[in-house]
C-alpha cells in the first residue's frame, strides 16, 4: 500500500496528510490511522529525554461536563476527588465499572466552576462517551458534550519543551506548574488551552488548537520551526510507549483494563475511597481493601539475562511455574536496560525478587526492582518548575 493512501477503514487526524508527506510509518492505533515513527524510534526517544519532541495526540477525546451539578456528576464517575481540585488545575483520575475495574483512565481539567474537561484515550472513544451517558444519564444539572473533535491536540515534551512553546506565546510558562494548565493565543490561535502534563516522563505541555486541517498544519509547522534551534523531532507513537513504559506508566489495554482492579494495577493512590460520594466501583474496591489487599500487583521488570521481555510473555517462578504474564516490554533506549511491567502474584512482588521470563519458549531470568525504572531529575533552580505530583 502506497504511504500517500489511508485505509478508508481507518479515522485520520487533521495532520494525517503532514505525517504521510513526511514519509512517517504508519499503524492502525485503535481504528485510527497514527505515525508510529519518523526517523526512527530511537531517534526520536531519546529526542524527547534530551531535547524536545513533539506528537500528534489529536485521537484522544474529550468529554465536557458543564452545568450545576457538574461536580458531583465528575464525583460519581470517576474515583479520585475533585472537590479538591481548583481552577487551572488537572489530575489524574479513572471511570471504572462497578466491579472496581476499568472503563479508561483519564486527565480532569476544572475549567470553571461549574465546567470540567475529561481527556480520555483514543481507542476507548466510543465506548467511554457511552459510559459517561449512561451514568449520568439520571443526572439532572449536567450537560455533557463530546468535544473531541473540535481540536487538534499536540504534546510538546522534553527539557526543551518550554522553550520551544514559549516563542509561540505570549503567556509566561514558567509559573504553570505540573498538572495545571491556563488559556491563551498561541501561533496566533486565541483561547488556546495550554496544560502543563504529558505521558512520557518528561516535562511538557499540551496544546489544544482548532482542528481543521489548514490550522493544524500551521501550528505543527511552527512548532517544529521555532524547536529547530533544539534539535526537535516529530515523534510517533512507537517512542510514546518506550517514553511512557521507561517512566512506567499505565496504557489502556495493557496494565490497565475491565479485567484489573485499581489495586492490583498500584493505583490506589489515586482512588479517594474516603471522598464521602458512591461513586462507581467504589462498594467493590473498598471489599478489596477490606479483605486484605489484591491478590496479584504490578511489577516493574528488569531483565538480568540477555533477552527482551515482550507484551504477552509468560512470568514464571524460577521451578518454571506460570504465575504471571509481561503487559508491556522492550528495550528502555535511555536507561539501556530491558525492562518490563507484569502482573505477578502479591508473593513475588517484593523488590529484588528473582523470576523468568519466556522468550522464546526459553525462561531468561529477571528481577523485580523499583518503578519508574527512569525519574526526570528535579529542578531546583525554579520553584515554579519543580515537578509536582498531584494526586
Amino acid at each position: 500500500m502506497s504511504d500517500l493512501v489511508t485505509p478508508i477503514s481507518l479515522r485520520k487526524t487533521s495532520l494525517n496528510t503532514v505525517h504521510r508527506s513526511h514519509k512517517a510509518k504508519m499503524v492502525d492505533f485503535g481504528g485510527w490511522d497514527m505515525p508510529v515513527q519518523y526517523s526512527g524510534l530511537i531517534d526520536e526517544h531519546m529526542a524527547v529525554r534530551e531535547r524536545v519532541g513533539v506528537f500528534d495526540v489529536s485521537h484522544m477525546g474529550d468529554i465536557q461536563l458543564r452545568g450545576p451539578n457538574s461536580l458531583a456528576a465528575v464525583q460519581k464517575l470517576l474515583m479520585n476527588d475533585a472537590s479538591k481540585l481548583q481552577v487551572g488545575q488537572a489530575h489524574y483520575s479513572a471511570m471504572l465499572y462497578e466491579n472496581g475495574t476499568f472503563v479508561d483512565d483519564v486527565v480532569l481539567h476544572k475549567l470553571g466552576e461549574n465546567d470540567y474537561l475529561i481527556v480520555i484515550n483514543a481507542g476507548t472513544r466510543e465506548k467511554d462517551v457511552q459510559w459517561v451517558r449512561k451514568v449520568l444519564g439520571g443526572m439532572s444539572g449536567v450537560h455533557v458534550t463530546d468535544v473531541s473533535d473540535y481540536y487538534t491536540q499536540l504534546a510538546i515534551q522534553g527539557p526543551k519543551a518550554k522553550a520551544t512553546l514559549q516563542k509561540l506565546t505570549g503567556v509566561d510558562l514558567a509559573p504553570i506548574k505540573n498538572y495545571w494548565f491556563t488559556w491563551g493565543t498561541v501561533c496566533g490561535c486565541h483561547n488556546t488551552l495550554i496544560a502543563r502534563t504529558g505521558y512520557t516522563g518528561e516535562d511538557g505541555f499540551e496544546i489544544y488548537v482548532p482542528s481543521d486541517e489548514p490550522t493544524s498544519s500551521r501550528v505543527w509547522a511552527e512548532v517544529l520551526a521555532a524547536g529547530e534551534e533544539f534539535g526537535i523531532l516529530p515523534c510517533g507513537l512507537g517512542a510514546r510507549n518506550t517514553l511512557r513504559l521507561e517512566s512506567a506508566m499505565a496504557l489502556y489495554g495493557h496494565e490497565i483494563s475491565d479485567s484489573i482492579n485499581v489495586f492490583e494495577a498500584n493505583l490506589g493512590r489515586y482512588c479517594k475511597l474516603d471522598k464521602g460520594v458512591d461513586f462507581v466501583g467504589r462498594a467493590a474496591l473498598q471489599a478489596v481493601q477490606d479483605a486484605g489487599g489484591p491478590e496479584r500487583k504490578l511489577v516493574g521488570l528488569e531483565m538480568i539475562e540477555r533477552g527482551i521481555g515482550r507484551d504477552g510473555y509468560p512470568v514464571l517462578a524460577l521451578n518454571g511455574e506460570r504465575i504471571g504474564e509481561v503487559t508491556s516490554g522492550s528495550p528502555g533506549p535511555f536507561i539501556k536496560k530491558n525492562i518490563a511491567l507484569a502482573y505477578v502474584p502479591v508473593a513475588y512482588a517484593a523488590l529484588d525478587t528473582e523470576v523468568a521470563v519466556e522468550v522464546r519458549g526459553q525462561p531468561v531470568k529477571a528481577k523485580v526492582v523499583p518503578t519508574p525504572f527512569y525519574k526526570r531529575p528535579k529542578k531546583t533552580q525554579n520553584v515554579a518548575e519543580l515537578h509536582v505530583v498531584v494526586s
